[in-house]
């Protein structure tokens, strides 16, 4: 009898060894730094964490409530995001948790929940850009903007440019910016903001805007030096959110079923991200960019173009002050 290869893949060996690889791959997704093993309070401490309502979002605002903090949700839904509020306040102890409605898609939208936040808070220690979105369909905002740019990238830098006279008030503060490894991918064409010269295939246009997050922190870290304020972005790891949620029905359900073994829960997937928000070992580092384990490492070469990195804050600015 000849032997084929279709053999040994049909063999039950092949699928338990499969099956094997898969659990002790998942088991080593943890990272190095342990946020139950980090003794740090935030009594007396205010924080907002934008897209709480879900997802790693979610874990990293249940995180700083166990930890004492005042806690803001910033979310654009306000049905889930009550569901989020009580959820937390239940698993924390934790009743100084609160509320606020803001789509980041929405320059009007943001400048309202910034004006709400500089009229109720009187301090903000840290900042958390964790709101986001890949694989929306082609679509424009009010404002004229690329609906994922809008999202991911130009709400995210109007409210932190904002809340920034708050958070110098406030030093020592931290600004924490979820970014991903896909910056990798990502190009900078500045016709990207109004909808230009865009493929929107799978998680093309969520690459440029995770470059544009990591080129605007590490501008944003030169800026302040000297205010006790830092800045910082992250990858937080492939992880099981809905972030996928805008793909096709075959594209999530592979997702899901290859993320089951292979990807991060939303909870491992918060780890960097309260890392870099509450970490002693990150006290007034700045300007730097953390893998999902908590490491430092360097992101891609544009994301360290100090030229572009002016270049595109000053385009920011403009963008934002004209709308």
């Amino acid at each position: 009898m000849s032997w084929q290869y279709t053999d040994l893949l049909s063999h039950p060996l092949w699928f338990a060894c499969t099956v094997l690889l898969a659990a002790v791959t998942r088991a080593q997704r943890r990272g190095r730094w342990n946020p139950g093993a980090c003794a740090v309070k935030l009594n007396g401490k205010t924080a907002i964490v934008t897209g709480a309502n879900t997802g790693i979002g979610k874990f990293i605002a249940l995180d700083l409530a166990r930890r004492g903090a005042r806690v803001i949700l910033a979310c654009r839904s306000k049905d889930r995001g009550t569901g989020a509020l009580n959820e937390i306040r239940k698993l924390s102890g934790n009743q100084d948790v609160h509320l606020r409605l803001v789509d980041t898609s929405s320059l009007e939208s943001v400048r309202k929940f910034a004006a709400q936040i500089l009229e109720e808070e009187k301090e903000l220690h840290i900042l958390v850009n964790n709101a986001g979105a890949s694989g929306l369909p082609k679509g424009m905002t009010a404002d004229g903007l690329d609906i994922t740019f809008a999202t991911n990238h130009v709400g995210p830098f109007l409210l932190t440019n904002l809340l920034l006279d708050l958070l110098k008030k406030s030093a020592p503060a931290r600004i924490v910016n979820v970014s991903s490894a896909n910056h990798w991918r990502g190009k900078v064409d500045f016709s990207h903001f109004r909808g230009e010269n865009l493929v929107y295939t799978m998680d093309a246009v969520y690459n440029h805007t995770k470059l544009h997050n990591i080129i605007w922190t590490n501008e944003l870290a030169r800026r302040l030096k000297g205010t006790d304020v830092t800045a910082n972005s992250l990858h937080p790891g492939i992880v099981m959110t809905e972030v996928m949620r805008h793909y096709n029905f075959v594209v999530r359900l592979i997702f899901n079923m290859v993320g089951f073994f292979f990807f991060k829960s939303s909870e491992e997937g918060a780890v960097s991200t309260i890392y870099c928000a509450v970490s002693e070992d990150t006290e007034g580092i700045t300007g730097k960019y953390f893998d999902s384990d908590c490491s430092l490492v360097l992101p891609a070469p544009l994301a360290r173009d100090p030229a572009l990195g002016a270049k595109a804050f000053e385009h920011c600015e403009r963008l934002t002050a004209k709308l």
